[in-house]
């Protein structure tokens, strides 16, 4: 296994909207970015991914860009992003920017052209059909519920799209439309950026045809989506992106892939390929879905999410790359999800952290995760703000389903858990913004916030930053083996990690009771440095764990 530095880096997700407000409009911004950047360099992240700062009309919160080389206005100039790029340059901090590539805005110019006539030059860079016997073109549904498919009155068909009617899917097919992507992306690499994460990225070839779903109703992904996911052109667009933009730089590139398996996440990462260096796969964030999908909460099984993450671990292992996150803009906090938010919330985040840092695979960190910010309870669906989250409400109520039920799972699977303001300290808003912030704070920024962690020595923001420096430290961290203990237990994750003459043993109760387990084979733990614990009691047998322990032990020779 070759060794690159985005294998033995740990990516940072700033999602500008929530992070830092300079201006006081409430909506965080670039020059907020530069004022936190020494934040996190002392953090210890070496590569910073920005969600999109691009021209928007905010129908998704950016990820529905109307222009690809200008900046949104709310969030500054191109000087300002200009100067955030030399500032995170000098400190030595790489910046990974977000290409959303399977759709664009409908108040894109390639898009306000394409639906002015069937013959417009810019017709084909979008997916247009007419109806089936006054119908949608097929029984597709999007992502964000509904119907895939928006009638558009004035050429009297209808144009795809697997997110909000205000994001019309791109026309890969098209060779003209990749080549003006790929002139976009060599723009922004020639700025100086160090790399993309690239938006559903396995959605942009769709079968020929186009042909209905033949289970509509029984899936856990949108209707259609073995139609859309992993399609038959997906490998051939890859290698030519590869070929003719990403190969001429020293560039990192992850794909969000929903959907994906770790046998076609060999194929998309496997040396020699050529697509892109790792994915974003979404298994294991299932971990607490239900037959009807994200929505459907069933509790949480620490043995099925044992048997998933060891498969990423093993079946990659010398062979693709992972992306290893609890986090990110569009997942409730994890703390909330599958840790204690209450009384042991600072113990079980850093049990959290631990177990998944010390896997193989390039750890990503959301905004305020290293503070352990927890999911928010907005008394009113008013309070929310995703188009995601209201749609599904909308739908639901119009079912005459229970609004507290529903309530319920957005409380706990929401994207705005993810997006409430980065809380910076105990002022009004967490010191987000000296206006009114355009999603409300969690009101818990009195006692959770970055002021308090980086005044207490034992706080989670220290522990994430111990966990970063042993990954730099220690190549058996990204590099090791990995073999699963006690698959069957449902409280205790254990693993180790085996690279030449070392050995890690990690440990971790994720419960709040309590946990005696038999002794690992060939561990003798007296013999072994204790690399990193939550733990301040170790005057035990170590195969006791304390409620949300986490404790790894490092041997050599």
């Amino acid at each position: 296994m070759s060794k690159q530095w985005w294998k033995e880096s740990v990516v940072y997700q700033i999602y500008p909207r929530s992070f830092m407000d300079s201006n006081g409009d409430g909506v965080g911004d670039i020059r907020g970015i530069i004022s936190k950047l020494d934040y996190l360099k002392k953090l210890g992240i070496d590569v910073v991914w920005l969600s999109p700062v691009y021209e928007s009309p905010n129908d998704d919160n950016g990820y529905d860009i109307s222009h690809y080389k200008k900046i949104m206005d709310e969030f500054g100039t191109m000087a300002d992003w200009e100067e955030m790029l030399e500032e995170m340059h000098k400190r030595d901090l790489k910046l990974v920017m977000d290409l959303v590539v399977n759709h664009s805005s409908d108040e894109h110019g390639w898009f306000v052209e394409s639906r002015k006539s069937k013959d417009n030059p810019y017709r084909d860079y979008y997916i247009w059909r007419e109806g089936k016997g006054g119908k949608e073109p097929n029984n597709w549904e999007s992502v964000f519920s509904g119907s895939a498919w928006e009638y558009d009155e004035t050429t009297e068909e209808y144009f795809l799209h697997l997110f909000s009617k205000k994001q019309p899917d791109l026309n890969w097919e098209n060779p003209k439309l990749r080549q003006e992507i790929y002139d976009m992306m060599k723009f922004w690499l020639d700025k100086g950026i160090d790399g993309f994460r690239m938006d559903v990225i396995n959605f942009i070839s769709k079968v020929p045809g186009l042909p209905d779903a033949p289970n509509p109703d029984g899936n856990t992904y949108a209707s259609g989506h073995e139609y859309f996911m992993n399609g038959p052109r997906i490998h051939e667009f890859l290698n030519e992106m590869n070929q003719e933009v990403l190969s001429h730089y020293d560039a990192m590139t992850v794909g969000e892939m929903p959907g994906v398996i770790p046998d076609e996440a060999v194929l998309y990462t496997g040396e020699g390929r050529n697509e892109v260096n790792m994915v974003f796969q979404f298994e294991h964030m299932d971990v607490d879905s239900g037959p009807g999908g994200k929505w459907d909460v069933i509790p949480f099984d620490l043995v099925k999410l044992k048997t998933i993450l060891t498969k990423w671990q093993t079946e990659l292992h010398g062979k693709g790359w992972n992306s290893l996150y609890w986090n990110n803009h569009d997942q409730p906090r994890i703390v909330s999800r599958l840790g204690n938010d209450g009384e042991y919330r600072v113990k079980s985040a850093k049990m959290l952290a631990t177990l998944l840092h010390l896997m193989q695979g390039t750890p990503y960190i959301y905004q305020g995760e290293e503070l352990g910010m927890t999911n928010v309870r907005f008394s009113s669906i008013d309070e929310y703000k995703d188009i995601e989250t209201l749609n599904m409400y909308r739908e639901k109520i119009a079912q005459d389903m229970n609004p507290d039920e529903i309530m319920h799972s957005i409380y706990v699977k929401g994207r705005d858990n993810a997006r409430t303001p980065m809380q910076w300290n105990s002022t009004e808003h967490g010191g987000f913004t000296e206006g009114t912030p355009w999603i409300a704070a969690n009101p818990n920024y009195i006692d959770i916030n970055a002021e308090n962690a980086l005044n207490d020595p034992d706080s989670i923001f220290y522990y994430y930053q111990n966990l970063i420096s042993l990954r730099k430290e220690h190549e058996i961290i990204p590099y090791g083996t990995f073999e699963l203990h006690y698959a069957d237990h449902p409280s205790v994750y254990a693993y180790t990690r085996a690279y030449g003459n070392e050995k890690i043993l990690v440990l971790c109760n994720v419960s709040g009771e309590q946990q005696v387990i038999e002794k690992v084979d060939s561990f003798d733990v007296t013999k072994a440095d204790v690399l990193i614990t939550n733990e301040e009691h170790l005057e035990k047998d170590a195969f006791t764990l304390l409620p949300w322990e986490a404790t790894a032990y490092y041997f050599r020779g």
